[in-house]
């Protein structure tokens, strides 16, 4: 099966307007996303950069348009039912592909996908529900495709499109780049930030591993279970004999939350701001039944600690506070972390630094101001910032990107 797909998208800061999620703290950002081949990758500037998490969402998306799910029907044996809904009969086409999507598509009396209802694997819900409608067909130089297309995932809205132009059979060829051909789908590498404290890199999204008398702390699950499972390894690697008690969620955003299943697999409890705890809750409770991933293998129930402003935890000679940052315009449950003695600060999508050597940007990003303004007023002596994107730099890093040396 030859399935390929390419979006060539600009995100503007007018849809967030503080940045985090891949959308540009100002202005506009070209973003291309692929999937071809049994990869995933994106492109945001120069070089491709690995997507392993977005390839059964593109895939999917790809296999529920409307002339996508038709092939994907005939290529897994659909069975056919007739429905009526509104009035109307439909023709209900459902199918199953095994470890990636399932599917009901409605055919109207023209014989045209009015409506496709799927379920797909996700990393935080389990299975994920997602309904798309089309409407409006109209003839596009001799290809009757809709002009509106509407979707919803687990009831909530996320696509209002109007299309403009069809091109029919349009020559394309969507090639996977030798860098991501040949570089690994996970790299995780680490870094000894503080002596018992380690920064687990490698992708685009950051771990930090923190060593207790008789336990291990990690801070973040990002992604999915191919990500997490690795981090997981290379804790066990470096803190032998020691469990992992607890991940702490900086907040629920689904990058960020992603591989959280697999700690609470694990027999980890989640520390998560209070407010996260009943979706999560619910979330949890949930099976996957596409892809099971490990806590639906697992058969355990998750074990969850909500915090408020601020949670302590220590073991006689570490300490760590876990902290709110309150107000923050990125996320109303995020949380930090800050270490006393190491004088280190773990945050995510609040501060990224730049580039080694690279400018600072000219205009302050608003949640950074609102994080130093955070430290400033809870008083916490800070030496270097440990972002969950980026790199380790010094605290005044943080100082020169809002303008204040």
């Amino acid at each position: 099966m030859n399935a390929a797909i390419g979006d060539d998208v600009v995100r503007a800061t007018g849809e967030s307007p503080f940045g985090g999620g891949g959308v540009p703290p100002f202005g506009e950002q070209r973003q291309m996303l692929f999937a071809a081949g049994g990869h995933a990758w994106n492109q945001v500037g120069p070089l491709p950069v690995t997507a392993p998490l977005a390839l059964a969402d593109r895939l999917h998306q790809l296999w529920i348009t409307p002339h996508g799910v038709v092939k994907a029907a005939q290529r897994h044996a659909a069975t056919v039912d007739w429905v009526a809904r509104g009035g109307k009969e439909y023709a209900a086409v459902s199918f199953t592909e095994k470890g990636r999507m399932s599917a009901t598509a409605f055919f109207n009396a023209e014989g045209l996908v009015e409506r496709v209802e799927s379920r797909v694997p996700h990393p935080v819900l389990g299975d994920q529900r997602v309904v798309t409608e089309y409407s409006g067909y109209r003839d596009f130089g001799g290809v009757r495709f809709p002009a509106k297309i509407r979707q919803t995932q687990d009831g909530g809205g996320v696509l209002e499109l109007e299309v403009s132009e069809v091109r029919a059979n349009a020559a394309a060829e969507l090639k996977v780049p030798d860098a991501v051909l040949k570089g690994p789908a996970v790299r995780v590498t680490a870094e000894k930030a503080s002596e018992g404290v380690w920064y687990l890199a490698g992708g685009s999204h950051h771990s930090v591993a923190i060593e207790m008398k008789d336990h291990v702390v990690v801070v973040e699950g990002p992604q999915f279970d191919g990500r997490s499972l690795p981090l997981i390894a290379e804790t066990r690697k470096l803190i032998p004999n020691k469990p992992i008690r607890y991940v702490i969620n900086t907040h629920y955003h689904f990058d960020h939350s992603g591989g959280l299943r697999t700690f609470v697999a694990e027999g980890a409890t989640m520390i998560t701001h209070s407010s996260n705890k009943a979706f999560f809750e619910r979330a949890f409770a949930a099976k996957g039944k596409l892809d099971p991933d490990a806590l639906s293998k697992s058969g355990k129930k998750a074990k969850f600690l909500a915090v408020g402003g601020k949670h302590v935890l220590t073991d006689g000679a570490r300490t760590l506070e876990v902290l709110h940052v309150k107000d923050n315009p990125h996320n109303d449950g995020l949380l930090m972390v800050w270490l006393p003695k190491e004088r280190l600060l773990i945050e995510v999508d609040v501060f990224t630094p730049v580039a080694a050597g690279a400018a600072q940007p000219a205009k302050p990003n608003p949640v950074s101001v609102h994080l130093l303004e955070t430290i400033d007023r809870m008083k916490l002596l800070v030496d270097r910032i440990v972002p969950l994107h980026g790199r380790i730099v010094p605290f005044d890093d943080l100082k020169k990107a809002v303008g204040r040396q």
